[in-house]
């Protein structure tokens, strides 16, 4: 470790994760998350991690603040399967202690209708992760975990919130919702879930969604992000 990096312990999806890092900003944005360890795995974040996010960014001329914070993620989201737990792209919402999370592509309005919920329902809606929230596979079922990255608004809480529904959202004018067979959702879940270029990550990583689908319920909702769009979907999913 260079003299000017600075090593600390967060705690993510239940798994304690060393990150080494000369960028104050990562350890800022993690501080919510802090653990004592010992450390499961260490993520290095230096210059090479930050050069390797920027020939990937989509978007020029993003601050190396940025990029080191996206090499911090990957660097996590790259081992954490092989502890049973994995990123998922999606809006992540608790209600009354049950997690539902919102998913599709980018621009699409899962952030959105995430908020339309905390407008129907207030203070019982809390935001777990509004981008990139960490899903854990357990024996007694899965687990929506916060993350620090969560998006351009940073709505994000460090909680662990059982998974009750994936909904996976398409703009339409009319709102309808209905449920999903595992074959029909596998797709568009792999398309939202990180998957590790180690090989054996992400074997774990399959295996893990094929767990999934045991205690979990899926849901397609064509929505035209109006309240009444939350109000069909948090009725149909609440419900079952």
């Amino acid at each position: 470790m260079r003299e000017e990096e600075i090593s600390r312990v967060y705690r993510f999806a239940g798994v304690p994760v060393g990150i080494e890092t000369a960028f104050g900003e990562v350890h800022t944005r993690c501080a919510a998350y802090a653990d004592p360890g010992p450390a499961a795995f260490t993520v290095p974040v230096g210059r090479t991690e930050v050069e390797a996010e920027r020939g990937r960014a989509e978007i020029p001329g993003c601050s190396d603040a940025y990029l080191a914070s996206l090499a911090a993620c990957r660097g996590v989201a790259e081992r954490l399967p092989l502890w049973d737990a994995f990123l998922f792209h999606g809006s992540a919402v608790s209600v009354d202690g049950a997690a539902y999370v919102f998913a599709a592509p980018s621009g699409t309005g899962k952030s959105t209708h995430a908020r339309l919920w905390r407008e129907l329902l207030g203070s019982r809606a809390v935001m777990v992760n509004d981008d990139k929230p960490f899903l854990r596979v357990a024996a007694e079922g899965t687990l929506v975990c916060g993350s620090p990255w969560d998006g351009k608004h940073r709505l994000s809480r460090n909680l662990d919130v059982p998974l009750r529904a994936v909904c996976l959202l398409t703009r339409a004018e009319r709102n309808t919702i209905r449920p999903l067979g595992w074959a029909e959702a596998l797709p568009a879940l792999l398309r939202q879930t990180y998957r590790p270029a180690d090989p054996a990550a992400l074997e774990r990583t399959l295996a893990l969604l094929e767990r999934l689908r045991r205690d979990t319920r899926f849901y397609s909702l064509g929505c035209n992000m109006a309240l009444s769009a939350a109000e069909l979907s948090y009725r149909t999913m609440s419900e079952g």
